[in-house]
């Protein structure tokens, strides 16, 4: 894979509020997020970090992660506590779609995309560990990982993938035909097959060189946000045993845990080929969760930082 290019931040901007994991755009170049306390908030403005305005349009009562903004203007949230949500950007009104799965309540729930039918597909990280553990997830490589499936006037979703690793953003291809879901414990993106011959099939699509978060469908590219680089003495460690594994799972949940200062994110087109591949080292952003581009500009989230980065976006190839 070639050297990334170097990834310039223009500026952060605090949004009053911890953890804005997930970040997308809504058709006014508006940038929605939802922070640790359980709020939706909207940033105008975010090219002069001067006159950003950051407004509260909602309360979901739990944790939101990732977000989805439908055409008619409602936003679809999973929260970890409270399962797949719809929000009413307007009214803030907070109703719940799904909150179990198979008779098992719905935790963890990461990230979700919704067809032109008004299906909704969505992430489930881990059925082993809650959101504030994760990382215990990712040390015990449990393959706990699901994707569901919630189809227009359905009670309950229903499961179509299982045994992802952390599963966790998801991105519908150009076409139509198939999902990318990132897989953030196994440093892939793997492609779940919508229509044709291989529907319903899951399939290896990309590697990438760090763990891929969220994701941002801009034009003919999909945007990764990758929250860490590859760390050998874990893949080391994945290959040990699973009773190992555990152990280690364990003790890592009750270790102190700090991000590293490498931030990076890559835009891939419908093959799987790289076409942007952006990175900063010692960067005092951590953990970029998320990205998203908004006219010129990419935005940074992050599940760890009090706010948002905001960086030139790289010219077409």
């Amino acid at each position: 894979m070639d050297r990334p290019t170097r990834l310039v931040p223009l500026h952060y901007v605090a949004v009053g509020g911890r953890g804005p994991e997930d970040v997308v755009t809504d058709p006014d170049g508006r940038v929605l997020t939802g922070v640790e306390d359980g709020r939706i908030l909207r940033l105008d403005g975010l090219g002069d970090p001067d006159t950003v305005r950051v407004r509260v349009l909602a309360e979901t009562g739990g944790r939101p992660l990732g977000l989805e903004l439908l055409p008619d203007g409602d936003l679809l949230v999973c929260d970890a506590e409270r399962g797949l949500l719809r929000v009413g950007l307007a009214d803030g009104a907070v109703r719940v779609l799904a909150d179990a799965v198979e008779g098992e309540p719905l935790r963890f729930a990461s990230n979700v995309v919704a067809l032109p039918d008004g299906t909704a597909y969505f992430t489930v990280a881990s059925r082993r560990f809650p959101l504030h553990q994760w990382v215990g997830d990712i040390v015990e490589h449990s393959g706990t990982g699901r994707l569901l499936r919630l189809a227009p006037g359905a009670r309950a979703p229903e499961v179509v993938c299982e045994g992802l690793q952390f599963a966790n953003g998801l991105a519908v291809s150009g076409d139509g035909t198939f999902l990318i879901v990132a897989e953030t414990g196994a440093y892939r993106l793997t492609r779940y097959w919508l229509t044709g011959p291989r529907a319903g099939r899951a399939e290896f699509f990309a590697e990438l060189p760090g763990m891929p978060d969220n994701m941002w469908r801009d034009g003919d590219l999909t945007w990764v946000a990758l929250a860490g680089p590859r760390n050998p003495p874990l893949d080391l460690l994945h290959r040990t045993p699973s009773a190992v594994r555990r152990t280690a799972a364990r003790a890592a949940v009750h270790a102190p845990y700090r991000p590293v200062g490498t931030v990076a994110v890559m835009a891939l087109d419908d093959d799987g080929r790289v076409v942007h591949h952006l990175a900063r080292q010692r960067s005092g952003f951590r953990m970029a969760t998320s990205v998203c581009v908004t006219g010129r500009l990419l935005v940074l989230g992050s599940v760890w930082e009090p706010g948002v980065a905001v960086c030139t976006a790289p010219t077409a190839k």
